[in-house]
């Protein structure tokens, strides 16, 4: 797997994806900064981590959303190349136009860092296919603008198309009320496009792959990213 962490001026959390990355492929990433205008050739997988890219300014993931770097990420996905967002990477991709929507300040208008359950709601992604439909798994967020907002039209072409990826719930798989932590419409935590190829989460699986800081549920996604691979080479 060849895998390369787009870095903006303002992540910060580029060290823990590539650490995720390289821990459970055994291969270390590129880092690929914001200025460049192509990807590492023979990239399998682009990653735009979290953090505050040109620090939040206009809105989160804007400014980023028109870097250089972009471009290439584009081309990547329209080829069917993977690429993941998380947290800021995730506003960064609904900013970008890669994935519909848009995420707001959260409803308590407060920074949120906690452990959080989410619900895995479909087991057959390149992304998800360690996991189980509607297993619950904790990992990590820290935000302050993930509340997911979309037009109901959208709305209903995500629900419809099964591209609602992940829900925020309790520890039982419920969601709705306090399982919810910032507003997000839904409940909806992360999201798939229309071909599946390109996820964006707010929370951030790549802190929660080392029992030693509480947990291995984020592992996962990152097994799933590399068995994939593995099958299409």
């Amino acid at each position: 797997m060849r895998a390369a962490v787009v870095v903006f001026p303002g992540s910060n959390r580029e060290g823990d994806a590539a650490r995720a990355l390289a821990a459970v492929s055994g291969v270390e990433p590129s880092f690929v900064w914001h200025a460049d205008h192509a990807l590492p050739a023979g990239t399998d997988l682009v990653v735009l981590p979290g953090g505050f890219s040109y620090g939040d300014y206009l809105r989160c993931g804007a400014i980023a959303g028109r870097a250089p770097i972009m471009d290439a990420v584009r081309a990547h996905a329209e080829r069917g190349g993977l690429v993941l967002g998380i947290c800021n990477g995730f506003q960064i991709l609904c900013e970008s136009g890669l994935l519909p929507g848009v995420l707001m300040r959260n409803r308590d208008l407060r920074f949120i860092c906690r452990m959080q359950h989410l619900r895995v709601e479909r087991a057959d992604t390149a992304f998800t296919s360690q996991y189980r439909e509607h297993q619950v798994i904790k990992v990590a967020i820290a935000h302050g603008e993930g509340n997911y907002e979309a037009d109901a039209e959208t709305l209903a072409r995500l629900e419809g198309e099964g591209r609602v990826a992940f829900r925020y719930c309790d520890v039982n798989g419920s969601v709705g009320g306090e399982a919810n932590p910032n507003g997000s419409v839904n409940d909806i935590a992360g999201i798939y496009s229309e071909k599946f190829n390109v996820l964006g989460l707010m929370p951030h699986p790549e802190n929660l792959i080392d029992p030693l800081v509480g947990g291995t549920d984020g592992r996962g996604m990152f097994k799933s990213l590399v068995e994939s691979l593995a099958t299409v080479g």
